[in-house]
């Protein structure tokens, strides 16, 4: 996978686009208190007209979801997309649209979001530019303000401090950062949308799959030869992944133990980042260094910046 351009940076007073591209808006007061925080920075946020369509448990119709997005994309004095919500739905927009709704033929912006929002940070980094694994809306004021500030900078400045978790060894590794919530990632595989794996550091993180699931989604990368090329692997929160009660069953963490820890790669767990707690700004498609025997995750955002004076497009 190739490096990924960081759109340019934001500054109070840009305009930030809201959409629903995936599940139907359910927590309202949340959803705006997430708003509030983006317009106290002193951003101009405009919520989508359709942001409260609702066609079963997705935010409308495939048609009105992707008009959502490319209208937020193809305005000129856009500076930033931040999604709603998560839930699914956004890889139906892009099938939708023929696969690819992304094109360097618009200046590169900002796509915030994470979750199902993984389908359109993929699809973005495939035209070479570098979106946010970062919170959606709907969970941005449950964040510690660390991590706010953290979004902050990233987009702000282009700065992004290390991550500490737990290194079961391997070494250190230097590669280009892919997030992803594992479960829509594993349903990206062998399609249009995966992004070349090839010199990738893995950032994976998942909710309510109980381990058996996260067993059998690892096993389809493994089995799929998907691992293969992949540099390193950074865990974040696998939260709700209990067992079934009174089911026998592997814990989450002795999965992913087994599944992970004979691929000869670094592997650091316990990150901060995903659902239910802190949830870490990740930029996608930058170069960073794994170190698995010291547990950091450390990014390289602000040499980058300066190398490619900060212009987005295609790479």
């Amino acid at each position: 996978m190739k490096r990924c351009q960081l759109p340019p940076l934001l500054k109070p007073g840009d305009l930030l686009q809201v959409i629903a591209p995936s599940g139907a808006l359910r927590e309202v007061e949340a959803f705006y208190q997430g708003v509030e925080i983006w317009r106290k920075r002193g951003y101009r946020v405009e919520i989508s007209a359709n942001i409260n369509n609702r066609w079963g448990y997705l935010a409308g119709k495939d048609c009105d979801r992707t008009f959502q997005l490319l209208n937020a994309w193809k305005d000129p004095e856009c500076r930033g997309i931040l999604c709603a919500r998560g839930g699914y739905g956004s890889a139906r927009i892009l099938e939708a649209s023929g696969e690819f709704i992304f094109n360097s033929a618009f200046p590169a912006k900002w796509l915030i979001g994470f979750s199902d929002i993984t389908a359109l940070l993929w699809s973005l980094s495939t035209v070479g530019i570098a979106g946010v694994h970062a919170p959606v809306l709907t969970t941005l004021a449950k964040e510690p303000d660390w991590s706010i500030q953290r979004l902050f900078a990233l987009v702000e400045s282009h700065s992004v401090t290390p991550l500490v978790g737990t290194g079961w060894g391997g070494g250190s590794a230097r590669g280009i950062l892919l997030p992803a919530n594992l479960t829509v990632a594993t349903h990206l595989l062998g399609t249009p949308l995966q992004p070349d794996l090839d010199g990738v550091i893995l950032a994976l993180e998942d909710v309510t799959e109980a381990p058996y699931r996260i067993d059998r989604l690892l096993t389809q990368w493994r089995l799929s030869g998907a691992l293969t090329k992949v540099r390193g692997i950074a865990l974040g929160r696998f939260s709700r992944c209990e067992p079934p009660p009174n089911i026998p069953s592997l814990t989450i963490e002795e999965v992913l133990r087994d599944r992970l820890s004979d691929l000869g790669i670094p592997v650091v767990s316990d990150l901060p980042f995903g659902h239910d707690g802190a949830n870490a700004a990740l930029p996608v498609g930058i170069p960073v260094q794994l170190d698995g025997d010291t547990g950091i995750l450390s990014f390289e955002t602000s040499a980058y910046s300066r190398e490619q004076g900060s212009v987005g497009g295609q790479s």
